[in-house]
């Protein structure tokens, strides 16, 4: 059956979403906001590691891979038991593993061990890779097709709050206070009560009632062919066509992939850079990292508001090649000028993840679901590069930031031109 918008909807005349649908996305909107937190406390206790249990920069990087590892391998079953139980299910699978994992790094604190923490954060994580797989098409299904661009932006600017919150957390409870005997009680009662948090948000989302829903990247027969939609008759739609057989599909996960890496990398070594290039403490530079947060936040939704004059991909290219800029001032040393850049660059990294999401499920219909696993999986890009980069920083962590400019310019080829649905 034909979709009941009008063949004339245009993305700035359908509506963000519906009244129906306002419990529920006030529910999914703060799950962004919640895996926001956990993303940037990794950051924090690379640095806090760094610290107390006397790892190398590199070391520490894998902080990262155990956060981002997990989405690797978490990325399929998300999308399989979100296929076969539903979003509401997933999201609770979700929230479960991040409570379970938030729990673990009581005993993980209790032993002082480095090993025994990356198996808390790997769990953790875990929810985190089955929360991102349900979200965004769960977002995106919440409203016109047209629109679901915008609301993924909107809620991914509360990812953007959560990542404030994050760096915040961490300073006051973690990197302010005195730990150099190896003391880890702070760690341990923080992420208790995350734990607990996430737990009491997963019991009352249980009793949500979730209204029928569409799926909001699903063909639109009547769209311009320059919106990224088919635009053949139904009777032509490609939907039997294989994943990896769609052009713009694969480039978003390539996409994905240098995105996440790029975020990975450059927030792992913040802190560093501010303590060795300006000279600030390691709880003033994580203040700032929560500056830095908010420019993303800002971004985000400078970013949604722009998306109803600008296509999206335009905007995600110009965003890209603004953090190639950034990048390579950030590199250079140059005291508050490249330490500007850097907490800059996060205000045009804003839009990416969520945009190259959103363009790699265009007109996937019925593999939809599919295509959302397997673009949660390329944060394992995130796994990998803050190895790369701390091997740098060890010998100086300005030079470290020469790298994302390789996965800036990869996110520029796909907005410019690899994003087209074929």
């Amino acid at each position: 059956m034909q979709s009941t918008a009008p063949a004339t909807t245009t993305p700035t005349s359908a509506p963000f979403t519906e009244k129906r649908y306002l419990v529920t996305l006030v529910f999914v909107t703060s799950l962004f906001l919640l895996w926001g937190v956990a993303i940037t406390m990794g950051d924090v206790l690379n640095k806090h590691f760094q610290n107390v249990l006397n790892v190398s920069k590199a070391d520490s990087g894998l902080v990262q891979f155990s956060i981002f590892g997990a989405y690797a391998i978490m990325g399929i079953p998300a999308g399989l038991f979100m296929k076969r139980f539903g979003y509401k299910n997933g999201v609770l699978l979700g929230l479960g593993l991040y409570a379970l994992g938030a729990f673990l790094f009581v005993p993980a604190a209790n032993a002082q061990s480095f090993s025994f923490f990356r198996g808390a954060l790997f769990v953790l994580a875990c929810g985190l890779a089955t929360l991102e797989a349900v979200a965004h098409p769960f977002m995106g299904a919440l409203g016109h097709p047209n629109t679901s661009d915008q609301r993924i932006n909107f809620a991914q600017s509360f990812n953007g709050l959560g990542a404030v919150i994050g760096p915040l957390l961490g300073s006051y409870f973690i990197l302010s206070g005195v730990h150099a005997d190896g003391d880890l009680s702070s760690v341990k009662t923080l992420y208790l009560s995350i734990g607990s948090v996430i737990l009491l948000i997963g019991v009352c989302f249980a009793f949500v009632r979730v209204p029928a829903l569409q799926d909001a990247h699903a063909v639109d027969v009547s769209a311009e062919p320059e919106a990224g939609f088919y635009s053949g008759t139904a009777e032509e739609v490609p939907e039997a066509k294989g994943l990896f057989n769609r052009p713009h599909f694969v480039w978003a996960v390539v996409a994905q992939f240098f995105n996440v890496a790029a975020q990975g990398g450059t927030w792992a070594f913040f802190i560093n850079y501010g303590a060795e290039k300006m000279g600030l403490t390691d709880a003033v530079a994580s203040r700032y990292f929560a500056l830095s947060m908010v420019m993303m936040m800002v971004g985000r939704f400078v970013g949604t508001f722009l998306m109803r004059f600008i296509a999206p991909n335009k905007l995600l290219a110009t965003f890209a090649f603004a953090n190639i800029i950034l990048c390579l001032i950030i590199a250079q040393s140059w005291g508050w000028p490249s330490f500007i850049a850097l907490l800059g660059l996060n205000f045009f990294f804003s839009i990416m993840f969520p945009t190259i999401f959103s363009l790699g499920l265009k007109d996937l219909g019925a593999k939809t679901q599919q295509g959302s696993s397997f673009l949660v999986m390329t944060v394992a890009g995130g796994a990998i590069f803050p190895y790369l980069m701390g091997k740098v920083a060890n010998e100086d962590v300005a030079h470290a930031y020469y790298l994302p400019i390789i996965c800036y310019f990869v996110i520029f080829l796909f907005g410019a031109r690899l994003y087209k649905v074929r």
